[in-house]
């Protein structure tokens, strides 16, 4: 993307941009079910989970070093079978929303997974997510079921579509 980088996210580089990214979707948003900010020990905790899972953290940032978005994935459920399913998570900052920057990142997401031997990529979205929903059906994801009121949060229960991406 024009005047934008791609880069592999990293605690000392990231962690504070993706906190804060974090943050807000918790704070205003339904995007995350979290109800209390994350702090810089969670980041921490967080960081070291991807990297001792060789899970990617992708991102794109501006020329002033500014994160705009990222994606990664991890585990969709501990159990052993469930290997080479991942659930992936993709944020755009809030003022860089709605110009493609969930997309960039997602392919490269996909790339990463398809080449990592994940069988399946699974989205949980909120329903009420319409440009998340939006962009998960335009990369192909198909819609595999609703959990109805399954989280609770600004005072209303909220139900989540699954989405879900099979390696080709």
């Amino acid at each position: 993307m024009n005047g934008l980088n791609e880069v592999d996210c990293t605690l000392d580089q990231h962690g504070e941009a993706i906190l804060a990214i974090f943050n807000h979707a918790i704070a205003h948003t339904t995007a995350l079910f979290d109800l209390k900010p994350r702090t810089a020990m969670d980041m921490a905790q967080w960081f070291a989970i991807k990297e001792g899972k060789n899970w990617p953290v992708f991102g794109l940032q501006d020329e002033a070093g500014t994160l705009c978005a990222f994606a990664t994935y991890g585990a969709f459920r501990a159990h052993a079978a469930y290997g080479q399913t991942m659930e992936h998570s993709v944020y755009v900052h809030p003022q860089h929303q709605g110009r493609g920057l969930g997309r960039v990142v997602m392919q490269r997401l996909i790339a990463h997974a398809w080449a990592s031997d994940v069988h399946v990529l699974v989205g949980v979205i909120e329903s009420g997510n319409r440009p998340s929903i939006r962009l998960h059906q335009q990369l192909g994801f198909m819609q595999a079921g609703t959990l109805r009121e399954v989280g609770r949060k600004f005072d209303r229960w909220l139900d989540v579509d699954l989405y879900q991406l099979k390696c080709p």
